[in-house]
């Protein structure tokens, strides 16, 4: 289980980040997903680009949103079974556990995911699916654990959900 709690000292709200093989770009089903442990920090991003241009007429700028960029970027301690996968060197044919999170990056797998906030007595949900990329696991003398950080690049929009 994720490990980030947003309500210090309280244990049953809690923020975690499940991810399953995606058929298509919108496909937010998860039949055998894994929850990712660890988590250190989690990031929506939703940014918005933005067309600017100037008129004769005016003495501002006009500025107008365009496509979104959106992304969700973290930092995990590597869980070897969840990281490497259960079948090391799978070539993309296993389930999401068979390859884990490394083997999804390499084989360019399209996942979904779900991050499932907890608060009160609501938990709010945000959904999307994208691709794996950014790993890059370190470990040094100040972390004497595997660290890496993980962005999950995402095709479309998010969906968000309190159910």
């Amino acid at each position: 289980m994720a490990y980030i709690n947003p309500s210090p000292g309280v244990a049953d709200k809690q923020v975690t980040l499940t991810i399953d093989i995606a058929s298509d770009a919108s496909d937010l089903t998860q039949s055998s997903p894994i929850t990712v442990p660890a988590l250190q920090d989690i990031t929506i991003n939703a940014a918005n680009d933005v067309f600017t241009w100037s008129q004769l007429d005016s003495t501002a700028k006009k500025q107008i949103a365009t496509t979104s960029t959106n992304s969700v970027s973290m930092n995990i301690v590597v869980d070897p079974t969840t990281f490497f996968g259960t079948t090391v060197g799978d070539d993309g044919t296993g389930t999401v556990a068979a390859q884990g999170l490394m083997g999804l990056s390499r084989n360019k797998e399209l996942i979904n995911f779900i991050i499932r906030v907890q608060q009160d007595a609501t938990d709010y949900f945000v959904k999307g699916v994208g691709y794996i990329t950014g790993l890059a696991p370190t470990l040094s003398a100040d972390a004497p654990v595997w660290v890496t950080p993980i962005t999950i690049t995402v095709t479309g929009e998010y969906t968000v959900a309190n159910t």
